[in-house]
């Protein structure tokens, strides 16, 4: 793989950036933070106008055809800068769902409307004994006799939740809870009568919700692309997801790693700075090592997603989410460690990273979810997932091939 970054690569990888340094410093986004949505929709609007919510979306529904290439370049700066809007849970999640499931003039009509920042999507897929399994679902659709369905079940956990104006709600239409047949995406208006929404903010001052509903009435316009066949979508946006998780989690690390550096420099204790103390220059390095494991860890999940291999694409991203999973934790509390108390003041962006490094681990499977799935029996998972799911696939283009 060519890690080379073209001349557009280069150009969006520093507007990020330089936005982020410009209008998303720490003390703005402690400001951002305090508001009621825990978003701001101006920055939103400003990410619409710049293209980056349809960076990996097709032209057809306005977005600009990028590669996840481009989506890891945006996420590592959103990392950095600890972006609070809902860019994963909308533009990457529940878009990717969308675009994989739906038919031409449901994509259309509903990316169209995301990509120009007008409309908030939010996936609701994961229920709370799933545990990182994407296949999991006892949520129940049933057909009516106007031809409608019927919806029944909870949601957990679902990113934008709280401020989201549609969900993306996948209920199974027949067969058990861990088959891959039989899972269907419907779109919900998230004001529908009969759904119960409990916003929350999650530990690191994102945002979330719980879903609740029993006998959920939508019509049949609301299913999104065939009944039935939703699984190899949902599995699509999730991989791109974990990869948007993992290039953030390093762009976070990065940061850890910057502030801790630049902070040993100027505190003094001992009639000395911290930075010439050796054991603590031992401890940076270690979290260095991390850092860089981390990095090589996400450049493999970027070739194995171009895998045409379904089985060598999951033990890619399973171990990238695994391995950064767990390096970003040690690098965040190595970082608040060597800043002592000022590491745990709220005012602080060292607890910051340490609070978004640490729900990154944990979101779409923990590192030991991950680790199973790499040493699953291969035969086993076999029987789980047929065969045509390996026409679900991510496409990457290196810059050579671009």
């Amino acid at each position: 793989m060519d890690f080379t970054l073209s001349a557009e690569q280069i150009l969006l990888r520093d507007a990020v950036r330089q936005h982020c340094q410009e209008q998303y410093r720490f003390h703005e986004r402690l400001a951002i933070l305090r508001r009621p949505e825990g978003f701001s929709r101006e920055h939103w609007r400003s990410y619409a106008r710049l293209g980056w919510l349809g960076v990996t979306l097709p032209e057809d529904v306005g977005g600009f055809a990028g590669s996840l290439v481009d989506l890891v370049l945006i996420m590592k700066e959103f990392g950095r800068a600890l972006v609070l809007e809902p860019f994963l849970s909308c533009a990457v999640l529940a878009a990717q769902a969308v675009n994989a499931a739906g038919n031409k003039q449901q994509r259309q009509h509903l990316l169209s409307a995301m990509v120009k920042g007008e409309l908030l999507l939010a996936l609701a897929h994961f229920e709370m004994e799933s545990r990182g399994d994407v296949q999991f679902i006892t949520t129940r659709a049933t057909r009516t006799a106007n031809g409608g369905f019927l919806l029944s079940g909870r949601k957990s956990l679902v990113l934008g939740g709280g401020i989201a104006d549609q969900f993306v709600l996948s209920a199974r239409s027949y067969g058990g809870p861990h088959d891959w047949e039989g899972i269907s995406l419907f779109l919900v208006p998230a004001n529908a009568p009969g759904l119960v929404r409990r916003g929350f903010r999650t530990v690191d001052g994102g945002n979330a919700a719980e879903l609740e509903f029993t006998r959920l009435e939508v019509e049949a316009t609301a299913l999104l692309g065939e009944e039935g066949c939703a699984a190899g979508a949902i599995q699509q946006a999730v991989d791109h997801a974990i990869i948007s998780l993992c290039a953030e989690a390093v762009g976070a690390m990065d940061k850890v790693v910057t502030v801790t550096r630049d902070y040993m420099k100027t505190r003094r204790a001992y009639g000395t700075t911290l930075s010439t103390l050796q054991a603590l220059q031992h401890r940076l390095a270690d979290m260095l090592v991390e850092l860089e494991l981390s990095r090589s860890m996400l450049y493999r999940a970027l070739a194995g997603a171009a895998n045409p291999d379904w089985q060598a694409r999951r033990k890619a991203l399973s171990a990238a989410k695994a391995l950064i999973g767990r390096s970003g934790r040690f690098v965040g509390s190595q970082g608040i460690q060597l800043h002592g108390g000022i590491g745990m003041s709220d005012e602080y962006i060292i607890g910051h990273l340490f609070k978004r490094l640490a729900v990154i681990e944990a979101l779409f499977g923990n590192s030991d979810f991950h680790l199973s799935q790499m040493f699953e029996d291969t035969d086993i998972h076999a029987k789980k997932t047929p065969a045509h799911s390996e026409s679900v696939e991510l496409t990457v283009l290196t810059p050579a091939e671009k």
